[in-house]
């Protein structure tokens, strides 16, 4: 049904309460905080557009884009010289990605699974 497709602007707003705040901007400039403080309107112009990314069956490559920040790991110290085994990089995701995928989950989750051999940033379910 066609209906099954469409997320609506509630749970693009639901979608949109989960994000974290204080997070890093992405690529862009953008943070979560801009979308919090957005005319409400912005939920229904993204749910229009996750709509059209379903429709056309195409993600636009500024989805895939961005930045990797390295942090030291714990056991870096200071007395000794770092090399790049001493850090780990985290990748900083375009905000209005990460809401897409959020969508994207919340409406077809049951429909998607993971490997058993993978194990972290997994829920478990008890």
């Amino acid at each position: 049904m066609a209906s099954d497709f469409i997320f609506g602007i509630e749970l693009v707003g639901k979608a949109m309460s989960d994000l974290k705040s204080g997070k890093a901007p992405d690529i862009n400039g953008l943070t979560t905080e801009h979308l919090f403080r957005a005319h409400p309107i912005l939920s229904l112009i993204l749910d229009k557009l996750f709509q059209l990314i379903l429709k056309c069956k195409l993600v636009q490559t500024g989805f895939g884009y961005s930045y990797v920040v390295p942090l030291p790991k714990s056991n870096a110290g200071i007395s000794k010289v770092l090399t790049c085994e001493d850090f780990r990089g985290i990748a900083i995701s375009p905000v209005i990605s990460k809401l897409s995928e959020y969508c994207f989950i919340e409406k077809f989750g049951e429909y998607l699974s993971t490997d058993n051999k993978q194990f972290g940033f997994k829920t478990v379910v008890l």
